[in-house]
């Protein structure tokens, strides 16, 4: 008999953590080679564990919940081999000691969390996942008192566990150590919107009485909810409208789609459409395809698209569409409704929702005429586009002016005040509602 280690795979260069969601195998069951023993879950994406063996499951060592650091051991499967035990696969970045894994599957004590007997220096190379900043965020912790964290993950980063732990001791005033006063590097800036009021009025509790409900939220809808606040702390929201005449594209849609659905296998929406003239205007003003660090722009050359999606939880996730402009209708039409199709069914993968440059939102698709998206951070623009409806519209011609039914469409852009103007916004936008216009209908497919 040989015994094979199940470890937490890594799933993002930033992804150092997972919570369990669940077991679909326990102690005793037979499990064959590439089937899912367990979802987790990250701050990012949910994704199934496959087993790495085939055999019986002799070991589970972490409960649905646990937060376990990548690479960790988290079961294991004896199989009727007689080969050496299987090394874990190697990962960038495994933890060192498995003391380390041991100390983050049982909470610390509180005693253990006195403050470093060196004072922080304040190294900006320090990591922190985008889970810890959250958690930081929502319970008032300054940077300055996340750098005084002695952290039990690899390298001695800050793990959930950690500052959860951290918070309890400060809130029980048992064993805490208050954090020394460091000085904030230049590259932590941005998170002084941590501490403010606004940020700490939105965390306080709200108590309510009379006949309500009161409802746990979920998992991605807490996730959602503090990146949709930390956005408006973190860019100066505004946002511009255009009205496009879209005829020529849904007659053209209209006409095709049957032969295309015949010929692809796949159904054309208009979102491949859209992104299609998004890509075309972004290599115009690349300055909307881009993110801020500190004083600088950083312009990025790929153009990834992010689409959000509705799940049928009511939630929202974005997968992106990678190097969108270098598609075609045909590709673009296929990785649209596989993204789309994967979000539904809870089948994305962690790559599927990373990277994304530039954010497109059809709030049409339930009868909206337009919205005031919030932006997806780090990118500086998103862009929403409204129902199709038709209307009258004054044509201009030769001959005169005339009064048609056309088909007529609303798109408004959030763009990051602090680097895009009005003037490039406001550009932009009328650049992608003129590239609508000016849809050529006689296009073959």
């Amino acid at each position: 008999m040989a015994v094979v280690d199940l470890v937490m795979p890594k799933l993002g260069e930033s992804i150092m953590e997972a919570t369990i969601l669940k077991w679909h195998k326990h102690a005793g069951d037979y499990v064959r080679m590439d089937e899912t023993v367990l979802d987790i879950a990250t701050d990012k994406v949910d994704s199934e564990v496959p087993s790495s063996a085939e055999g019986t499951l002799e070991e589970v060592l972490y409960n649905v919940n646990d937060v376990v650091p990548v690479g960790a051991v988290i079961a294991r499967i004896k199989t009727s081999t007689e080969e050496q035990q299987a090394p874990a696969p190697p990962t960038p970045e495994m933890p060192r000691q498995t003391t380390q894994q041991a100390a983050v599957s049982e909470p610390r004590p509180l005693s253990s969390y006195s403050a470093p007997q060196s004072k922080p220096t304040g190294n900006a190379n320090r990591f922190y996942s985008p889970l810890v900043l959250n958690i930081a965020a929502s319970e008032g912790v300054s940077m300055s008192e996340l750098e005084t964290i002695p952290g039990t993950g690899n390298e001695g980063r800050v793990t959930k566990r950690d500052i959860l732990q951290y918070v309890s001791d400060r809130k029980s005033g048992n064993g805490f150590a208050k954090a020394e006063v460091v000085t904030r590097p230049q590259s932590y800036e941005r998170a002084q919107s941590y501490e403010t009021p606004a940020h700490q009025q939105y965390s306080a509790p709200v108590f309510s009485t009379g006949n309500v409900e009161v409802i746990e939220l979920d998992r991605m809808r807490k996730m959602i909810m503090k990146h949709m606040v930390e956005s408006v702390h973190t860019s100066a929201h505004v946002t511009s409208f255009a009205e496009a005449d879209v005829t020529n594209m849904v007659m053209w849609r209209d006409k095709v789609k049957k032969e295309f659905e015949k010929r692809e296998n796949e159904k054309i929406t208009f979102t491949p459409l859209f992104i299609e003239a998004i890509t075309k205007c972004i290599k115009k003003y690349p300055w909307l395809n881009s993110s801020v660090d500190g004083d600088r722009l950083i312009v990025k050359k790929d153009i990834n698209i992010g689409m959000a999606t509705a799940l049928p939880t009511g939630n929202l996730i974005v997968p992106v569409i990678k190097n969108a402009d270098q598609l075609n209708l045909v590709g673009l039409t296929k990785q649209v409704n596989r993204l789309a199709n994967d979000a539904r069914a809870n089948k994305l993968r962690p790559d599927d929702t990373t990277d994304g440059t530039f954010t497109l939102t059809n709030v049409g698709s339930f009868g909206s005429i337009m919205g005031t998206p919030i932006i997806n951070q780090p990118q500086v623009a998103i862009l929403a586009v409204g129902a199709i409806k038709k209307k009258p519209v004054v044509i201009e011609t030769a001959q005169g002016d005339s009064i048609a039914i056309r088909h007529m469409m609303f798109l408004s852009m959030s763009y990051d005040h602090r680097v895009i103007d009005g003037a490039l916004g406001s550009t932009f936008l009328n650049a992608v509602a003129r590239e609508l216009e000016n849809f050529d209908a006689g296009r073959e497919i």
